[in-house]
């Protein structure tokens, strides 16, 4: 049975302040997401608890950082962030200069375990490096994506609170509905919590004392 798309048709009857709930395989366009923030309507996922649209603090900042291969759809996803209501916190790199994708992804990481942002974003051309490189920070879960399936899949059964993206392999319009779904999953809990708890036990028997 084909998924159900929600388009920003669908929202024209809805009251601002709203909330609309739909299933959690729903195709959600980045217009009815766009028309969603505009308006101040929850798009609620079945089973799900989000986050609302007008929270304050770190909730709402998503940390960015990418190496020079990135750093063209850095700047357009930051833009976009800032269209969907968050607050980019943009941790470079600040040009195409050459420079080394550990040191952002690194940045994103500490930014996000630090609760200085809620989310992060780490870009290079492949998406692979900055991957690693966030990972190796205790409490980041850092997921590379390269479609809605997969930005959904790490939120709702691994919690990841980073999200990797490779700019040579995707298009900006790919990337920017990737981070639009990666944005709105939230984690299922339940048994992946227990899931995930063991991927914090393995990292806590690893660390350096």
């Amino acid at each position: 049975m084909p998924r159900r798309v929600l388009t920003v048709g669908d929202l024209e009857a809805a009251v601002s302040g709203s909330e609309v709930l739909v299933s959690h395989d729903t195709i959600i366009t980045a217009l009815a997401r766009e028309e969603a923030v505009r308006r101040n309507i929850t798009i609620k996922v079945e089973g799900a608890q989000h986050a609302s649209p007008t929270q304050s603090g770190s909730s709402r900042i998503v940390a960015l950082g990418a190496d020079h291969g990135g750093f063209d759809l850095k700047e357009q996803l930051k833009e976009y962030l800032r269209e969907w209501g968050y607050t980019a916190l943009d941790l470079g790199t600040s040009s195409r200069e050459a420079v080394d994708y550990p040191d952002f992804a690194e940045a994103v990481a500490n930014a996000v375990v630090r609760g200085d942002a809620w989310r992060g974003i780490v870009i290079d051309s492949a998406g692979i490096g900055s991957s690693i490189a966030a990972n190796k920070v205790p409490g980041a879960r850092a997921a590379l994506c390269y479609d809605r399936a997969t930005a959904r899949n790490s939120r709702e059964h691994n919690d990841a609170n980073i999200i990797s993206l490779g700019a040579k392999l995707i298009a900006p319009e790919v990337a920017r509905e990737i981070v639009a779904a990666w944005l709105e999953m939230v984690f299922a809990g339940g048994r992946h919590q227990k899931r995930v708890d063991k991927i914090t036990g393995i990292e806590n028997r690893h660390l350096k004392t």
